[in-house]
């Protein structure tokens, strides 16, 4: 089995069952199979893309997207869906390490790309320009590929982009074999059927083994809802337009949902609300159980194991609930077939009660960040993936995230490295050193704050340095809220800035230093 093959049994079994909707617009799986196959061809017979060859996706939330998806994985091509929100720079490092034979682009996106890869052999189709989608996908075959029952389990199928604590994109392979058992694992946890309506929320590069794999085996229905701008209203509209059971959002969307005045009866359909990505303080869980009910799941994990680590299931918010509050300040236990290690410093297990590294072991886990091999070596040994947060298990069997080796800041679900933001701020002429930190925000999860030390006796304000970033093309989630200037920054005994220290003293009542 593969994802193309997943497709070509959907439309056969039940042709008319729906494949993907989005607002007032909807397709069936034999809809869908045909216009996949038919993108499988194209990208074989007319653009030259063979087995294993990198085809990448850069478009919004929408119903195409399932097509796109099952046209790659027909063709045998390794699908790279990506993040619509991200910076020109960071774009053109995706496309320098993944080297795309083709790009499948909207009409807002489209130039950009052709621009990023002028002078080079890359094909960027623009999927909303009839001349080059619509009409070569009718004049491509509807049969399925022979390609399609060659693909096996130690194909490459897709590679997800993530941002490292150097701030390059990382891309995080996975198989053909490790996603359809990640799928499994999907299907367990968050309860799903071929009766499911999953609407996705989030940028939908990030709901690759979550959503569009387990839907496309069980051949459910999946749905796209605009990220960009959460408001709970159209939120409400389109669960209800749509009958959708099943969701994800990320702790902002979740808080801006409790803030407003909608309640269960608004969204009677919504059986299933994953939440995870970022932090989220316990009382705000507490809250909306006690309006929603225990209809939600947390997960914990990391892209390098596509997302699933732990769970803290509905039964675990029903139970905190009804008196074991303190269960909303664990992660949950771990998910089925994941193995969780604390270890040490030297990678060997902590004694009971100890907090140590948070270490996952998989079936799914990673083949790798592709073209990094040393990268890779660093986190991944002897196929156990290390996380880089420090974790302690309760007395029950929950764990609790104690701390983050890395300073890595996690802000509405995004992943964003200081250093990025470190560079920008140290180019001002008026800058000669600087540090960011996340600091806990009950809206995001951590905001961005910054520390600079100028390099003069004239010190830039904290409007000016924002306005820098923005014009050196930042984009706004990574722009610090708040940026003090200090006259030094705390370093440890070899010279090196301590995060921690720049980070305590911001978020204590005094605030400068």
């Amino acid at each position: 089995m593969n994802i193309g093959l997943a497709f070509s049994r959907n439309a056969r079994r039940d042709p008319q069952a729906l494949a993907c909707f989005a607002g007032t617009q909807a397709r069936t799986w034999a809809q869908v199979n045909d216009r996949a196959c038919r993108l499988a061809n194209l990208l074989i017979d007319r653009y030259g893309v063979a087995r294993g060859d990198r085809v990448a996706v850069l478009v919004a939330n929408r119903m195409e997207v399932v097509e796109l998806v099952g046209g790659c994985a027909k063709a045998g091509a390794v699908y790279v869906g990506l993040n619509f929100r991200l910076g020109e720079p960071e774009y053109a490092d995706i496309f320098t390490n993944c080297t795309p034979k083709v790009i499948l682009a909207d009409a807002e996106l489209a130039p950009m790309a052709r621009r990023l890869t002028d002078g080079t052999d890359v094909v960027v189709l623009d999927i909303d320009d009839p001349s080059q989608y619509d009409e070569q996908l009718s004049a491509s075959s509807p049969a399925a590929p022979l390609i399609e029952r060659q693909v096996g389990p130690g194909d490459d199928f897709c590679i997800v982009y993530s941002s490292g604590t150097t701030g390059r994109p990382k891309g995080i392979l996975f198989s053909v074999g490790a996603t359809l058992q990640h799928a499994a694992v999907a299907v367990t946890e968050y309860e799903l059927s071929a009766q499911t309506r999953w609407m996705i929320a989030i940028p939908h590069n990030s709901s690759m083994q979550i959503t569009l794999a387990p839907l496309a085996l069980l051949g459910g229905a999946i749905g796209f809802a605009d990220s960009r701008g959460f408001k709970p209203a159209r939120f409400v509209d389109d669960v209800r337009a749509n009958a959708v059971t099943h969701t994800f959002l990320v702790p902002t969307m979740l808080i801006r949902l409790l803030e407003s005045e909608i309640g269960p009866d608004a969204i009677p359909t919504l059986q299933t609300i994953g939440y995870g990505s970022a932090p989220i303080a316990p009382d705000r869980v507490a809250a909306l159980v006690e309006r929603f009910g225990p209809i939600f799941v947390q997960l914990y994990g990391m892209a390098e194991i596509a997302s699933i680590g732990t769970m803290l299931r509905k039964t675990d918010h029903a139970a905190a609930a009804a008196g074991r509050p303190e269960l909303f300040t664990t992660c949950g236990k771990e998910s089925m077939a994941v193995m969780v290690r604390l270890a040490d410093e030297t990678g060997a297990d902590v004694p009971p009660g100890e907090r140590g590294e948070i270490v996952f072991g998989t079936p799914y886990t990673m083949v790798g960040y592709y073209r990094e091999p040393e990268r890779t070596s660093e986190v991944l040994v002897d196929g156990w993936m290390h996380s880089g947060d420090i974790g302690q298990w309760t007395s029950d069997g929950y764990l609790k995230i104690v701390g983050r080796k890395k300073d890595l800041i996690i802000r509405g679900g995004f992943n964003i490295a200081p250093t990025e933001i470190e560079n920008v701020l140290t180019l001002h002429e008026q800058v000669r050193e600087a540090a960011v930190v996340g600091l806990d925000d009950p809206e995001w999860g951590e905001a961005i704050a910054a520390v600079v030390v100028a390099s003069g006796a004239q010190a830039p304000s904290a409007d000016e340095l924002m306005q820098w970033c923005r014009q050196q093309g930042l984009p706004s989630i990574k722009v610090p809220e708040r940026i003090e200037v200090w006259q030094d920054l705390p370093r440890n005994a070899v010279g090196k800035i301590t995060k921690a220290q720049v980070r305590e003293k911001l978020a204590s009542p005094a605030g400068v230093a």
